[in-house]
């Protein structure tokens, strides 16, 4: 089937067994997207024609009368004949080509005792860059692929440093935790998403859970490390703060860097003051007067994405200034 994106008069190729956004992505057309598992809403587009299938039953992440008003989440909608649909292409994201490459292990190190960090290293001879905040899909047999953040900045372009968590009976991570070693060869594509940092004068919010901290550390680290004014606070919600796998640089960076500020929180542990206690976003809420003059950028699961999004505009937060990623588990 064949997919016209307007007002962009772009067209790519979809097959009936596959997701629109999918098919998209596999072509090399980074339309808007985030958590891809059909939470979040971010890929909602207006079908003008065509006719498309839910398989799994309409989406979490669209309402009834949105569907019936013609719009539809094309990381869920399968296409069941040509489609022209009306969205928005990311073109200062798409400045960036995105590739296929294969790349090396070059590095394995558990960070949590679910979480490992892996260092990537591309071929050579192949330009790659990025912008903080994006990621990458590792590609695996049977055209799946699981998608990572990128945890470093591109001004650090040696490797690519990705913070996978284990996920049992997960496709990727199972053979990370279990079998693969340093030198393993892996297939990528990216770099892929719109989560991206912006560079500006207004100071810095980034609101982490999880995994969602490695692109915020991607951002976290460009600002310190190439700008020289821009203030920063980072708040990284986890169960416990054995999940803070970063916890003790994040410290010490607080201690040195005036304008960074870090503040761990933990929902299912009580730490004394060395951290918040409770939701990260309610910490967020407790600690950060006057969020109108920030730049908010959140990443992690979905149900932190749609509390950020729904508390912190009505405490002075510009909706239109809040940029998230949402994180959610692949489907099988």
């Amino acid at each position: 089937m064949k997919v016209k994106v307007l007002p962009s008069n772009r067209d790519f190729e979809a097959r009936v067994d596959e997701p629109v956004l999918t098919a998209a992505l596999r072509q090399h057309l980074n339309l808007p997207h985030s958590c891809k598992g059909g939470s979040c809403g971010t890929c909602r587009v207006r079908v003008l024609s065509g006719r498309y299938a839910y398989p799994h039953g309409r989406p979490l992440g669209i309402t009834a009368a949105e569907e019936s008003a013609g719009h539809a989440l094309i990381c869920q909608a399968r296409a069941l004949e040509d489609l022209v649909i009306e969205t928005r292409e990311i073109r200062h994201v798409t400045d960036v080509e995105i590739k296929s490459l294969p790349c090396r292990i070059e590095r394995m190190e558990r960070l949590a005792h679910d979480v490992m960090g892996l260092w990537l290293r591309w071929p050579a001879i192949e330009p790659f860059t990025w912008q903080s905040g994006q990621y990458v899909d590792v590609m695996l047999p049977g055209e799946r692929r699981r998608s990572y953040s990128l945890a470093n900045p591109p001004h650090d372009g040696r490797f690519l440093e990705l913070h996978v968590r284990r996920v049992p009976g997960g496709a990727f991570s199972e053979r990370l935790f279990s079998e693969l070693q340093a030198g393993a060869l892996l297939h990528m594509e990216g770099p892929l998403g719109q989560f991206v940092y912006r560079p500006g004068e207004r100071p810095l919010l980034l609101i982490g859970g999880g995994t969602g901290y490695a692109p915020l550390k991607a951002m976290l680290r460009q600002v310190l490390e190439t700008e020289a004014r821009r203030e920063v606070t980072l708040f990284w919600g986890a169960r416990t703060d054995a999940d803070l796998y970063e916890d003790g640089w994040l410290r010490l960076l607080d201690a040195k860097q005036q304008r960074f500020r870090y503040v761990p929180v933990l929902s299912e542990q009580v730490a004394g003051d060395a951290c918040e206690h409770g939701l990260v976003h309610e910490a967020v809420l407790r600690k950060v007067p006057g969020l109108a003059g920030y730049d908010i950028y959140a990443a992690g699961p979905p149900a932190m994405i749609d509390a950020v999004r729904a508390a912190l505009p009505p405490q002075g937060a510009d909706p239109e200034r809040i940029y998230f990623d949402s994180f959610e588990y692949a489907p099988s």
